[in-house]
């Protein structure tokens, strides 16, 4: 079991990122993996916003109430975010979120620091696809979804997740949640 702290997107924002990547070009996907050993995108229903990977050894009730007293600290504001931009890391296509103001920026920040992760060494991005091995040669697998821009969103809670594997991959389980309010309503 690993587990970690996430945001999980709006259905809204996953069905247009969704709709974004069923209409890519099959010829060019292939042109632009075609040296990727195992390249493959990620199902929607697994996409989130990790905030803070708590490991594999984490006591799920240990990291839930410490993320509780944390955010009765800070607030449970929440952030307006959308996804947008792309990138990769070694072997992940990732999807970018850009904060509607710096105010959400720096909501986030909070969240990321609740959660117990480091805010200024954090990229806030949301894992598309993933490939075992292999170069991509010229081409990076980002220019896929470079010019990506999705609908605003708020996120409703921050999620301590459990993730299991499953016999077709990662199977996330919510263990904990805490609402978060609009950041003008708090």
């Amino acid at each position: 079991m690993r587990l970690f702290t996430a945001l999980r997107p709006s259905e809204e924002a996953v069905q247009h990122l969704a709709g974004a990547i069923a209409d890519l070009d099959g010829d060019h996907v292939t042109a632009v993996t075609s040296g990727l050993r195992k390249f493959r995108f990620t199902a929607a229903e697994r996409w989130h916003l990790t905030l803070c990977f708590h490991g594999d050894d984490a006591d799920p009730q240990r990291v839930a109430d410490r993320l509780d007293r944390r955010i009765a600290q800070v607030g449970a504001r929440a952030p307006d975010l959308r996804l947008a931009g792309s990138g990769t890391f070694r072997g992940v296509l990732w999807i970018g979120v850009e904060p509607a103001a710096e105010a959400d920026r720096e909501t986030l920040g909070e969240l990321v620091r609740a959660a117990g992760g480091d805010p200024h060494g954090f990229r806030a991005h949301l894992t598309v696809a993933r490939w075992a091995s292999g170069s991509a040669g010229r081409r990076s697998p980002a220019e896929l979804l470079t010019g990506y821009t999705g609908p605003w969103w708020t996120p409703g809670e921050l999620v301590v997740m459990r993730s299991d594997q499953g016999e077709g991959g990662p199977v996330h389980r919510a263990v904990h949640e805490v609402a978060l309010t609009r950041a003008g309503s708090g």
